[in-house]
């Protein structure tokens, strides 16, 4: 608890307002493992029948919903994906008729969630899928703010060990030979999954063949730097929900090269210091029970005012100036981490001692 602690309130502290990703520099151009696998999803073909959401919710093993999936009524609200939903339909009004497109993670050919994660808890299969692995999160959320698809999600609801919660493309499906369940489950053939490169041609002949049933691009195959899981629509993407604003270049990318100190960063350590003092304290004096509430409160606490400084702040800052500021932040945490937390856990051992 003293790491997830500590850490939980570096990340509600310093990055509370929403900051753009932050990762790890580098300036070289990566278009995937060979032979990687990824899914095309076609609009064109897409019935909104739920059945895809239906199949993640069972080979995911989720709660099921309050609604069942044969109710469509749900389509009339935009939704997304959340800790316990890693694939939702949404319909959108087209020129005839409605238009449906599934949202899920599109797993990056270099992830911005795991450019931006200091313990490395988001990995890049060679099969294609982004993974996370619990056991080394440190509940910071820097993955949520770097996502630019806003995919990945937190467990609010669970006090001790939340988790970060998405789509993971069934990479244990993968790893035994099948097929990601939401494909399996498609009556109408609207995904499709395979090698990637082999999933470009089939979306390229497809617009080759039928040029007034699709728009000319295959969303996916260059934004952010590529992404395993692409669409093919018959209406502009904007249109169904989807970011064109984004460009090809990938997450590494776009913060690559040294960024110099930001005078900003130094007025975060009070309030940060502050909230990690609240919790240490107030941990050597409550027992097991309110020291959960206390953790809880400390976080929101120091969450709220750290969110309304930086709010205010980065309202003066261009894009550049946010990139350094969390870069500077990152590496503060990573400096202090060790020590403080050796500090603290031999301070404990002499305690119980």
């Amino acid at each position: 608890m003293l790491r997830r602690t500590f850490l939980g309130v570096l990340g509600a502290t310093c990055v509370g307002a929403a900051l753009p990703a932050g990762v790890e520099a580098g300036g070289k151009e990566f278009k995937g493992y060979p032979g990687s696998k990824g899914v095309l999803f076609d609009a064109t073909r897409c019935i909104g029948c739920r059945k895809c959401e239906a199949a993640c919710n069972k080979v995911s093993n989720l709660p099921v919903p309050e609604k069942k999936f044969d109710d469509l009524s749900v389509l009339d609200t935009k939704r997304r994906t959340d800790a316990k939903t890693f694939t939702v339909v949404n319909k959108y009004k087209g020129p005839e008729n409605p238009v449906f497109r599934k949202s899920q993670c599109n797993h990056c050919l270099e992830p911005a969630c795991a450019s931006a994660c200091f313990v490395k808890a988001f990995k890049k299969l060679p099969n294609g899928a982004v993974v996370y692995d619990e056991s080394v999160c440190v509940g910071c959320r820097y993955c949520m703010i770097a996502c630019p698809f806003e995919i990945p999600t937190y467990e609010y609801d669970e006090p001790l060990t939340p988790r970060v919660m998405k789509c993971n493309m069934c990479a244990p499906r993968q790893a035994e030979g099948k097929i990601p369940g939401c494909v399996e489950e498609c009556p109408k053939e609207a995904l499709v999954f395979g090698e990637r490169d082999e999933l470009i041609k089939i979306a390229r002949q497809r617009i080759r063949r039928n040029p007034d049933r699709y728009v000319d691009h295959l969303y996916g195959e260059d934004e952010m730097g590529g992404t395993s899981w692409m669409y093919l629509s018959g209406v502009p993407f904007n249109e169904i929900g989807m970011r064109e604003d984004l460009g090809t270049k990938s997450a590494p990318e776009l913060t690559a090269g040294a960024l110099a100190s930001v005078p900003m960063v130094a007025g975060l350590w009070p309030v940060l210091l502050g909230g990690i003092y609240a919790v240490t304290q107030r941990n050597r004096k409550v027992g097991d029970e309110e020291r959960k509430e206390a953790v809880a409160n400390a976080l929101a606490r120091a969450s709220e005012e750290a969110e309304k400084t930086l709010s205010e702040a980065l309202k003066k800052a261009d894009v550049a100036n946010k990139r350094q500021i969390e870069v500077e932040v990152k590496k503060a945490v990573e400096e202090a981490l060790t020590p403080k937390e050796e500090e603290q856990d031999k301070n404990s051992e002499k305690e119980e001692s």
